[in-house]
């Protein structure tokens, strides 16, 4: 009776707390960590259908914005997944963000603090689909990293948002290559939700103001392909997405993904090269304000491009050293006066320290830097923001 009351408590608890796995299909590895359910009842887990996580990170930061310091205490990650096998063929995926608004958007029903709920179908090793609200299939190890490890996005993946409604189809004519195939909503609420009422872009110059209405499509369609080579020591994603945003407006994405993965260092190189119609990420569009007419103005034919690199290195026994860089540009392609208008230098580096064997639980000192750089045209002011941060992540696996 003990036993059973107290599986039965900590169930209730991992219903109001957080977690999550890779960001596609069924995440990346949960490693082979004992759940507090196992260790409390002694009771060994029978199947997986029902596998219950939450995640959380928090950190003690100073952080410095061109000569201001202030200090914080912020969580930084606070997620619940439940996920399962039932059976060879069917599994599902439910991921929500306890911190993140809880209001149905008009396109697909889904609040945006629901990021993934799932279900799919093998229909052989070689074939499977999915369905329901998934993180988009674009490629690179950054995007695909689980957001907990992630001290700073890029640029460009802090400002995409890739949980959608939609349908994957997976096939792996090999058990190394798997090709995959996505169509999605383009956006979670409407076009007046996501960019208001009476949007404009200016044309050709800030002078030529042209009215941009929604599409009656705004789907988005992705190809994706995962390689593995040489017993998994080399491993790419790569993908290619078209958009759909407004009546003429498409956004186009190209993202190459490559990691060496070695034993005890792994490495990744991604590039990301968005093609925007209207300025879905609105880097451009929120640096540039003052050149847009007032009201719902939107840059059209932006151009950014993102190079990310980064290193894990386990040195020792439960320690791991992390760097990486960032380098990326943003340009208004079609106005003179805007383009190359801006570059990006990120620069991070991390220590780790895993005290706890058969727990993914690490205590971590970090630093992370970024400088920007705008031309002389634009008439922005460079700055530079640091920060350092002392703090741990736990992926808590409850059940």
């Amino acid at each position: 009776m003990r036993k059973t009351l107290f599986t039965g408590l900590l169930m209730g608890l991992a219903m109001t707390a957080s977690a999550q796995g890779g960001n596609t299909r069924m995440g990346g590895n949960d490693g082979n960590f004992q759940s507090l359910a196992e260790r409390i009842t002694n009771l060994e887990k029978k199947n997986d259908a029902f596998n219950v996580y939450f995640n959380y990170a928090a950190s003690a930061q100073a952080a410095e914005n061109d000569g201001d310091w202030s200090t914080r205490f912020a969580n930084k990650q606070l997620r619940l997944e439940i996920k399962g096998n039932i059976n060879d063929k069917v599994f599902y995926r439910l991921r929500h963000r306890m911190n993140k608004a809880n209001n149905a958007k008009g396109e697909d029903n889904f609040a945006k603090a629901t990021d993934i709920m799932m279900v799919g179908y093998n229909f052989s090793d070689k074939v499977t689909v999915m369905g329901g609200k998934m993180c988009q299939i674009w490629g690179g190890f950054e995007f695909d990293e689980n957001p907990m490890y992630i001290y700073q996005y890029s640029d460009m993946v802090d400002n995409m948002d890739n949980f959608m409604a939609g349908a994957v189809l997976s096939v792996k004519p090999v058990p190394t290559q798997e090709i995959a195939v996505e169509v999605s909503d383009a956006n979670n609420g409407t076009f007046s939700e996501e960019y208001g009422n009476n949007v404009v872009t200016p044309g050709p110059t800030l002078a030529d103001v042209r009215a941009v209405t929604g599409s009656n499509h705004p789907l988005t369609y992705i190809v994706n392909w995962n390689g593995s080579f040489f017993n998994n020591m080399l491993q790419t994603r790569w993908s290619w997405g078209l958009q759909t945003q407004a009546h003429g407006k498409y956004s186009r994405m190209l993202v190459l993904g490559q990691q060496l993965n070695l034993p005890k260092f792994q490495w990744y190189i991604d590039y990301m090269g968005a093609f925007d119609g209207i300025d879905r990420l609105q880097i451009a569009t929120n640096d540039l304000a003052s050149f847009l007419p007032a009201g719902n103005a939107y840059f059209s034919d932006v151009h950014y491009n993102s190079l990310i690199t980064k290193a894990n290195w386990q040195f020792a026994p439960q320690w791991n050293l992390m760097v990486k860089g960032t380098y990326e540009t943003a340009s208004v392609s079609k106005i003179e006066q805007l383009k190359d208008y801006r570059k990006s230098y990120g620069y991070l580096a991390s220590l780790e320290y895993y005290p706890v064997k058969q727990q993914d639980f690490r205590v971590f000192l970090a630093y992370v830097g970024h400088k920007y750089d705008f031309s002389d045209k634009c008439g922005l002011k460079d700055y530079n923001t640091n920060r350092i941060e002392l703090g741990f992540m736990y992926r808590i696996k409850c059940y």
